[in-house]
């Protein structure tokens, strides 16, 4: 597993609350729209990325990461693992604080960019899972 439970704590709690979540539309039946939610609860802003810039949770979509105005805290990432290296670059070059794959996201090189860049990194893992299990 990649991200210990120190990281997991640090990038919820104390990371800061502005989430791009990459891969959100208002497609309900995806996962990403489901955590979103859970997101907005603990008190995050979800921001969606998705190329059809879609209004998702009350929140305005950006096509890009390199579209969103202003600084984001953490980039949560719902896209195939094949593209998530890429988000990840993204991520580091937009001044983003942390990079969250979402479960059966992997891309060990992107993990160790990442890391590399100065950022905390969660891999394989997902923020409604594990908010409830915060102490």
């Amino acid at each position: 597993m990649y991200g210990d439970a120190e990281t997991v704590r640090k990038i919820l709690t104390g990371t800061g609350n502005t989430w791009a979540v990459v891969g959100l539309s208002n497609n309900t039946s995806r996962a990403a729209y489901g955590v979103a939610g859970v997101l907005q609860r603990f008190g995050k802003r979800v921001v969606p990325v998705h190329p059809k810039a879609e209004t998702v949770h009350g929140e305005q979509g950006y096509a890009s990461l390199a579209d969103i105005p202003f600084p984001v805290d953490v980039v949560d990432v719902f896209v195939n693992s094949s593209l998530a290296g890429g988000v990840a670059d993204d991520a580091v070059a937009v001044g983003a604080k942390a990079v969250w794959f979402q479960l059966d996201v992997i891309d060990e090189a992107a993990y160790e960019r990442t890391r590399a860049a100065g950022l905390e990194m969660v891999m394989d893992r997902c923020p409604a899972i594990e908010i409830p299990r915060l102490p």
